[in-house]
């Protein structure tokens, strides 16, 4: 049994661009959180190009995820629904939420661009916002999704976002064992 994927081609197109962001933005947590803790330093690994390549990887996924909705003929947004929190009528904090994040990661992922022109410690500060950003996109798309309660989506969320949450509550707990003794102790760099 054949479905016309006509009318639906830029739902498809944003459904799975969304779940591409998801399996990217958490793989590109994973190592960034890896390379920042102590797992990967000093073993002789330099994982920053692979983290950059998943970080714009996310990124072109986002704006496509984004973007191919303009042409939806379900939900007609407009510019300002897919790009202003709490515009959209559409589940609208989940949307608002999705948006949020969904401009942080742009944001803090282009700002390693300008590290130099920002500080690099006023940079690493800004760059642990990311991990927040990465949790509102997933709070978006399991309040969102339309793939959200399904068993498949959950099994692909939990095999890539599972190990991101273990490394960052590790690595919060390390850094709020470490805050005691310095001030400028790294909470998730």
């Amino acid at each position: 049994m054949a479905t016309a994927v006509g009318p639906h081609i830029f739902w498809i197109i944003s459904r799975a661009a969304g779940s591409a962001a998801l399996v990217l933005s958490s793989l590109s947590v994973c190592l960034g959180l890896s390379m920042g803790g102590r797992l990967v330093k000093g073993h002789g690994l330099d994982l920053r190009i692979t983290h950059e390549a998943l970080s714009l990887a996310t990124m072109a996924a986002l704006l496509v995820h984004g973007l191919s909705l303009l042409g939806d003929s379900y939900l007609h947004p407009t510019v300002f629904d897919i790009a202003v929190p709490f515009v959209s009528d559409y589940k609208t904090a989940w949307m608002s939420m999705g948006i949020v994040a969904g401009w942080a990661m742009l944001l803090l992922g282009l700002s390693y661009y300008f590290r130099d022109r920002i500080g690099r410690s006023r940079w690493r500060v800004l760059h642990r916002f990311t991990a927040l950003a990465w949790m509102f996109g997933l709070a978006h798309s399991l309040g969102e999704g339309s793939d959200a309660g399904r068993t498949w989506f959950l099994m692909m969320m939990a095999a890539v976002t599972v190990p991101a949450l273990a490394l960052l509550v590790t690595r919060v707990r390390g850094a709020v064992s470490l805050s005691g003794d310095s001030q400028d102790s790294p909470v998730l760099v």
